[in-house]
């Protein structure tokens, strides 16, 4: 390489740099308000149905239980409650766009669908996206320990939906900038009793293998629109 001309070497001051983010992918978080209270409620009303429903489904549980998808319709004011919140966060992310007004508050209701799942030691969910929905969510009704021992595992984890580029080409090299360290690897996110987090449906996502002693417990939603 040609050595610069003194006269036009200048460093690169860092204050200068702008950075415009493209393709951001969000995941959203909030902390319940009244947890305690409804998870002891919740946490009664899934074990009741599991017991009445031993089986559950498969889906992309491996090992654990998971409900039919009818949450509201068996899980009383608890279930109703949690949906109501679930369902006003959809609403705070989200905005409706027409040529004639750009972009406004959304003007309808959500459809939505829910289940339970309970994972026990051992038990993990395969990598998967919720497809039919704009959405998805995930409300831990009891986080199995994680909060106090990070050995339980059971993170959920998103492997970056722009594929592993980045890692390929040298898996030595992050991108100096904030948000984007993780560039072309997974990120994982620690289950919280009582917190609700919320996706792009189509974000491919999974569970990574469980070990605690007590269940984690968790109910997960899609939210999505029909005909606007």
């Amino acid at each position: 390489m040609q050595a610069a001309d003194p006269a036009f070497s200048v460093d690169v001051d860092p204050g200068n740099i702008k950075i415009n983010k493209l393709f951001i992918t969000p995941l959203a978080e909030i902390v319940h308000p009244e947890a305690e209270t409804l998870n002891t409620a919740l946490k009664a009303i899934i074990q009741a149905r599991r017991a009445a429903d031993q089986s559950g489904l498969q889906r992309s549980n491996e090992g654990g239980w998971q409900s039919t998808p009818d949450f509201a319709e068996w899980a009383g004011e608890p279930g109703q409650a949690l949906l109501k919140f679930a369902m006003a966060f959809a609403t705070q992310l989200t905005a409706q766009h027409s040529n004639e007004r750009g972009l406004f508050e959304p003007e309808f209701t959500w459809q939505y669908n829910a289940w339970a799942n309970v994972n026990e030691a051992g038990a993990s969910n395969a990598l998967h996206g919720h497809a039919g929905a704009y959405w998805s969510a995930v409300y831990w009704v009891d986080d199995g320990g994680r909060s106090d021992d990070p050995s339980v595992g059971g993170d959920l984890e998103f492997p970056d939906p722009r594929g592993m580029i980045a890692s390929v080409y040298n898996p030595a090299l992050r991108m100096r900038i904030e948000g984007c360290v993780a560039a072309g690897y997974s990120s994982t996110v620690a289950a919280r009793s009582g917190t609700l987090i919320m996706f792009p449906s189509w974000l491919l996502h999974s569970v990574r293998r469980f070990e605690g002693k007590r269940p984690r417990i968790s109910i997960a939603f899609n939210f999505g629109v029909a005909n606007l």
